[in-house]
């Protein structure tokens, strides 16, 4: 079992930054491979990006590629999304997952992850 809590969200206007934090505790950190996903109101939830185990990949949506950067630190059991030039469709609830995963495994549909934390609302004003 591994227990995942988001954190810093906020309310920001467009063209700013946020970065988010997801920090796991359980069982070992660096076994799992992580990912985060959102969801805005009225509309499924969809993937955001992945990350190995280790950090040394990363995959993202098209929707936030060059914007959106993923990163883990696995020696504080968290991994980060450090967003820029924020747009008012970023607005969603986003949600950190994690599964167990060999090395280069990522994922980036929403069942395919075993552990979900319980979300932190991201709000871009126009």
């Amino acid at each position: 079992q591994v227990q995942l809590v988001e954190s810093g969200g906020g309310v920001v206007q467009a063209g700013g930054s946020l970065r988010l934090s997801c920090a796991a505790s359980g069982r070992i950190f660096s076994s799992y491979a992580m990912g985060w996903f959102r969801q805005a109101p009225g509309k499924e939830r969809e993937f955001v990006a992945a990350i190995n185990r280790s950090g040394s990949s990363t995959y993202y949506a098209d929707s936030v590629k060059g914007r959106f950067t993923v990163s883990r630190d696995n020696a504080k059991n968290t991994m980060y999304l450090q967003m820029n030039s924020l747009k008012p469709e970023d607005t969603a609830v986003y949600y950190c997952a994690a599964r167990q995963a060999t090395a280069q495994r990522m994922g980036v549909d929403a069942p395919w992850y075993d552990y979900w934390g319980r979300g932190t609302q991201v709000t871009v004003s126009s």
